[in-house]
């Protein structure tokens, strides 16, 4: 190595270990994660999870969710955390005790029909409006309808009417 690079190898070094104490991503190291498929959809598990700025207590809240079972997509993973986005598009690092497998979607747009049937002209089951979460069912094949539940209501729905699956994504 050149002198001249050796005059900053001590100033590197601690450098490096600064961001590693503090809990800062590093390019050299691979972050361990939970080796699922990103991007993936999972739900909120509690009442109050916090979202943070950066994967770490120390970095400062920035959103307080305050509603369970609400879905998540992960978009990264540094360690025990995930990256998230909510459906409006909000992103930020949850805590992965805070998430949950089990998915959900919410309805999005106008108020939605829910349908007996896959079929716009099955008979409608129940209303749905904006913001209400449902437990996703199973979304079969390359049709465009998944099968949900909420309050005891179950039948289909369109994918553009909701968001909590990928565009192509087969749930069975």
């Amino acid at each position: 190595m050149p002198v001249s690079l050796l005059r900053f190898m001590p100033v590197f070094l601690v450098l490096m270990y600064v961001m590693t104490a503090a809990g800062v991503p590093s390019a050299w190291a691979a972050p361990e994660g939970s080796g699922l498929p990103l991007p993936r959809f999972v739900s909120l598990r509690a009442n109050e999870v916090n979202m943070r700025t950066g994967p770490g207590v120390q970095y400062p809240v920035e959103w307080v969710y305050s509603r369970q079972k609400l879905p998540m997509e992960v978009i990264a993973e540094y360690r025990t955390w995930r990256k998230v986005r909510d459906w409006q598009g909000t992103q930020g690092w949850i805590h992965q005790s805070m998430l949950d497998g089990r998915r959900t979607i919410v309805i999005t747009g106008n108020t939605r029909t829910l349908r007996f049937g896959a079929d716009v002209k099955s008979a409608p089951v129940a209303q749905m409006e904006t913001g209400v979460v449902a437990h996703l069912l199973e979304c079969p094949g390359a049709n465009s309808w998944c099968k949900v539940e909420s309050e005891g209501h179950e039948g289909w729905l369109r994918r553009v009417e909701f968001w909590g699956v990928q565009r192509n994504e087969i749930i069975k």
